[in-house]
């Protein structure tokens, strides 16, 4: 079963809340940067600087972020392949910057622990800051997201997905049901 919890002007909607609120906690946009978590948490980074280019007619740095060699699961044995990476470089410079990590859907946290930990391998910046469409909860760390589009509460049985435009070929997110 599936439910769409949100469509793409929902979406819109939330972006543009979490964008006011990015620029408000920051006081401006000075020292800010974007990063976007691979794959649709780079679509939303973008989206939001969009916004932020409009809203305040500032160009912030935006960056992307391939977390495949920091995630804790790597390491499991029934890996059969490594992965794929295509890049390691964010493509910013983040040193004694804001930077605001950004990410479609918060879970477990082991995807912004990987994050901020490449992240720290690419520089120092002076705050990271997290911003994500949907957190489902079910936390596994002690880590929380600082702009939040929606709070959907789930089951373990559940998943979040969100879909992009550039990506899927619509904006919604969707509430599915998982198999037994």
């Amino acid at each position: 079963m599936t439910k769409e919890i949100w469509d793409a002007l929902a979406m819109k909607r939330a972006l543009t809340r979490i964008t006011y609120e990015i620029i408000e906690r920051n006081k401006g946009t000075e020292n800010l940067v974007l990063v976007g978590i691979k794959t649709r948490g780079v679509y939303l980074a973008k989206r939001i600087h969009d916004r932020i280019k409009k809203l305040e007619g500032v160009d912030v740095p935006l960056g992307e972020l391939d977390i495949t060699l920091y995630c804790d699961d790597r390491h499991d044995a029934s890996l059969k392949q490594d992965p794929v990476i295509n890049s390691e470089e964010i493509g910013v410079d983040i040193d004694d910057k804001n930077v605001v990590l950004v990410d479609d859907v918060i879970y477990t946290g082991r995807t912004i622990r990987a994050a901020m930990d490449a992240l720290m391998d690419q520089g120092r910046p002076s705050s990271i800051a997290v911003a994500v469409l949907v957190d489902r909860g079910h936390r596994e760390l002690p880590i929380r997201a600082d702009f939040i589009g929606k709070n959907i509460p789930t089951s373990a049985d559940e998943q979040v997905s969100v879909s992009v435009i550039e990506k899927d070929g619509k904006d919604s997110v969707e509430l599915k049901a998982l198999p037994k």
